[in-house]
């Protein structure tokens, strides 16, 4: 405790240090904080990648000094950019006596602005040498010590702009998430899609099975809730006769947190007039090709242990020959829900009373199958109980035109023929406000105007959503959504 006091006391004198030469630099004329512009013409990276033609030319650069070493008339520091650090060579008879002693007092962490020449110093190390450095922003606090960094892994997720500072390879993260989102736009809007946006605060919050959250609008004084799902209102979009729109957004589940879960997260769905799931299972596989190879370079991918080949034709199985194959298990000979659960009970697979022979089949599915799905998989074919807004198949109606994308054991997607018969859709959603009754608050309400919105007619149509965030998780080798989440779903600290 006496040793965590003195470095509490360490840090507290270095603070003071900070804080007084700022006041010093004030009282001198030289605020950094009254600099409103400065004008950059390279960043770090690019200087290094074309040096031979850089070599000997002046340029303007600007980032966050990580490291310094002063060696009385010259010193070295280096400057942290969007695109990585480069060697400053900073000289007394250069910048001047007052700026060279202004800069010897400079710390780490604070924000500089260089203009220099670039060249290669004796150990080979492309640098840039300064004729002016301009302190932009005095930073205040310390950043973590150099050689241990920031690894508390609750610190990282909550000051996310230390650990981006501190973590070249977050930063990479966050560089390459922002690069799927743009090339999914990319390809879709090649295909002739339209992006479109979608009330956030509805009524009604359809679309999936999930809890949502409430609030109150005050000024029509009505409850509300966030969205858990894009699906209702994008059809709507197909019914009034947008035949290729898709929406990347944010919703929103009142549920626990994982590795895989966090209560807000970005969703992409899509949908398209005239074609089925067998549309949507191309579609999702030429996507994630197009996807992987921009952003890794490969079609090939690693996450942890695992290796997925995108470049074979994906694996396409009915969820029935799925369980049969894992579990061996035959749903195709099992008559009825009794039968469903006596089976249940000889596996041991818990299920709740108001289970149906579909839900037991599903859980049959969760318990024995998805852990094997490691290469990309599509999985059709599901029973009618868990897909309230899906198509029959009509040569079994006991199952639906719907899949589920797989890939490292984790559903990645998940597609429908959908439903455009209104009167189908209203007995689904009287089962499901059966259920809600029954104490399933992940149940859907009806909602009385997408089945207006149908009654006007809706062209055969093929939907599809993808979890954005699982999907970068996927593409850059990160064990936790939090990973891929510039600002996590954190418990508030006092």
């Amino acid at each position: 405790m006496a040793e965590q006091n003195n470095n509490q006391q360490d840090v507290n004198q270095l603070l003071k240090v900070r804080y007084e030469k700022l006041h010093e630099l004030q009282e001198n004329g030289k605020d950094p904080f009254v600099i409103t512009k400065y004008d950059v013409t390279n960043h770090s990276a690019d200087i290094k990648e074309h040096y031979e033609e850089m070599e000997g030319k002046e340029v303007s650069l600007a980032g966050r000094m990580m490291f310094k070493r002063v060696m009385g008339k010259a010193s070295f520091c280096n400057i942290q950019d969007l695109k990585g650090r480069i060697q400053i060579y900073v000289a007394r008879d250069d910048i001047g006596e007052d700026s060279y002693k202004d800069f010897k007092k400079y710390d780490v962490g604070d924000i500089l602005g260089v203009k220099g020449i670039v060249f290669k110093t004796k150990t080979g190390e492309i640098s840039v040498h300064a004729s002016e450095v301009t302190l932009l922003s005095k930073s205040l606090q310390i950043l973590p010590e150099k050689f241990h960094g920031l690894t508390d892994t609750d610190t990282r997720y909550r000051q996310r702009y230390v650990d981006l500072i501190m973590n070249e390879e977050v930063k990479d993260t966050f560089v390459k998430r922002s690069k799927v989102i743009s090339t999914i736009r990319r390809y879709l809007d090649g295909q002739g899609f339209m992006e479109v946006e979608t009330p956030m605060l509805v009524s009604n919050a359809g679309g999936a099975s999930a809890r949502p959250f409430e609030t109150h609008f005050n000024a029509l004084d009505e409850d509300l809730k966030l969205r858990i799902s894009l699906e209702l209102y994008l059809k709507r979009l197909i019914v009034g006769g947008m035949e290729r729109v898709y929406e990347i957004g944010r919703v929103f589940r009142n549920e626990g947190l994982d590795t895989r879960h966090n209560p807000e997260f970005t969703l992409m769905e899509l949908y398209q007039a005239y074609t089925d799931y067998h549309g949507m299972m191309d579609l999702t596989e030429n996507l994630y090709r197009y996807v992987a190879k921009e952003v890794t370079g490969s079609e090939i991918l690693t996450y942890g242990e695992h290796t997925m080949d995108l470049s074979k034709p994906f694996e396409r199985i009915t969820m029935v020959d799925a369980v049969k194959k894992y579990a061996n298990v035959d749903f195709n000979e099992v008559k009825d829900t009794a039968e469903a659960k006596k089976l249940a009970d000889e596996h041991h697979i818990e299920y709740e009373e108001r289970h149906e022979k579909g839900d037991i089949l599903n859980l049959f599915f969760e318990e024995y199958v998805e852990e094997h799905l490691i290469q990309p998989t599509f999985v059709m074919d599901h029973p009618i109980e868990i897909s309230p807004l899906t198509k029959k198949k009509p040569e079994n109606p006991d199952y639906v035109e719907r899949f589920e994308f797989f890939m490292n054991g984790w559903e990645m997607a998940n597609a429908y023929s959908e439903l455009n018969d209104p009167e189908d859709q209203r007995r689904r959603f009287e089962a499901q406000e059966a259920l809600l009754a029954a104490g399933d608050d992940e149940a859907n309400h009806t909602d009385e105007d997408f089945l207006n919105a149908l009654a006007i007619g809706m062209p055969p149509t093929g939907g599809i959503g993808f979890g954005i965030d699982r999907m970068v998780m996927m593409m850059t080798d990160s064990p936790a959504i939090r990973d891929v989440l510039l600002f996590p779903t954190m418990r508030t600290v006092d």
